[in-house]
């Protein structure tokens, strides 16, 4: 019988970096090790109390249990275009702009397949997050990395975009806040994005799912105007209300962009339960007061993170935002994964090398906030006895 063998696409994409190196972690937990995960960014603070009790309210109605629409339901696009006027400033119409999503990550998936051509190019943040990578070389896309530098605050440098050839680039990723470096937006990048993406007919698709995590700047790509003609903008509730796992997420644009997406998605998933999108409705009318809340929680986090990149000889930037500390390792070391490792290893203690972001990561570290400050403080620790 002849063998059987994978898809071609599958021949330039592996398994997620994370999927295989927490199957390690789980060995060495199995032997005893006790190992204390700062590497992945999943909330472990709880939604609000009132989205938990719509929940369990909607899940005990009779009649709450089958199919929802396709483009979600109507309380909770309005939900979103709401969150986004209050929020963000940017006024979109709930029925021809805004489609809910199982996750941003998703949205990643169904806006390269809608809009991109084996052989089409696609401009990749490098250092950015894997999966826009990943989702191009399932598709048999051209990806071309564009460097961000902690000397021009993790922007774009436009010169260098200018002077590659963008004749078939139809898409570009950015994401701002920054994961994994932490680096903030600002309008006037927002303005020079949308201007680079009109010029050069590229879609500009911004993944913006921790406006709300250690910062009150709260930045919309959509914001400038007529940006929503040409551009699409990504957000998540996992971050911003502690929601990872119900995988509730959104994207918006224009109505012809939503259009091409809704084929792509009605042909993959069927909807989201429909208690867990009036759930969601409810999270989104967090005011000022719950957000101060969460953040205060990482802050005193955050302090103690600093100081285990200060104890291995890390340095970074203060003005960081976002669910991660970001720190650039010591010359003695020949990569992110040796000092990553070295921590594991000696100190049972996993934090992200910064290299699986891209090789303008090579030389940084990442640690996650999702970890009390008692894990926190015995990571220091284990640390400190190590060395």
């Amino acid at each position: 019988m002849k063998e059987i063998g994978p898809a071609d696409r599958l021949k330039n994409v592996s398994e997620y970096y994370f999927s295989k190196k927490l199957k390690e972690v789980a060995a060495m937990n199995a032997a005893g090790k006790q190992v204390i995960n700062l590497g992945i960014g999943s909330p472990d603070l709880p939604p609000s109390a009132g989205t938990i009790r719509v929940l369990a309210e909607q899940a005990a109605l009779p009649n709450v249990h089958g199919y929802q629409p396709y483009n979600g339901i109507p309380e909770l696009r309005q939900a979103f275009a709401d969150w986004y006027k209050r929020w963000f400033g940017v006024t979109l119409n709930p029925d021809k702009e805004v489609q809910p999503l199982i996750g941003s990550k998703e949205g990643v998936l169904h806006v390269s397949m809608a809009f991109l051509n084996p052989g089409d190019g696609v401009l990749v943040p490098n250092p950015g997050y894997p999966t826009y990578t990943s989702v191009s070389n399932l598709l048999q896309a051209d990806i071309l990395p564009y460097k961000l530098l902690e000397e021009n605050g993790w922007h774009p440098d436009f010169d260098a975009l200018e002077a590659m050839d963008l004749s078939h680039v139809k898409l570009m990723w950015v994401n701002y806040p920054n994961m994994p470096t932490g680096g903030r937006a600002t309008m006037d990048l927002f303005r020079k994005l949308v201007d680079f993406g009109k010029r050069h007919h590229i879609v500009i698709c911004n993944d913006n799912p921790y406006s709300f995590i250690l910062s009150t700047e709260r930045l919309s790509l959509l914001r400038v105007p007529g940006a929503i003609d040409g551009c699409i903008e990504l957000n998540s509730m996992s971050k911003s209300h502690n929601m990872p796992g119900w995988r509730i997420g959104m994207l918006a644009t224009n109505a012809k962009f939503l259009e091409w997406i809704m084929k792509v998605k009605s042909n993959v998933d069927s909807g989201q339960f429909g208690p867990m999108q009036m759930a969601a409705v409810e999270a989104l009318k967090a005011d000022e007061s719950w957000y101060t809340s969460i953040n205060e929680v990482y802050a005193k986090r955050r302090l103690i993170a600093e100081t285990i990149l200060k104890t291995v000889g890390c340095t970074w930037d203060p003005k960081q935002s976002g669910l991660f500390l970001w720190g650039r390792i010591p010359d003695k070391y020949t990569d992110s994964y040796e000092l990553a490792d070295n921590i594991l290893y000696g100190a049972n203690v996993f934090i992200t090398p910064g290299a699986i972001f891209g090789s303008q990561g090579n030389r940084y570290v990442r640690i996650s906030l999702c970890c009390t400050e008692e894990m926190l403080g015995k990571a220091l620790e284990r640390i400190h006895q190590v060395g």
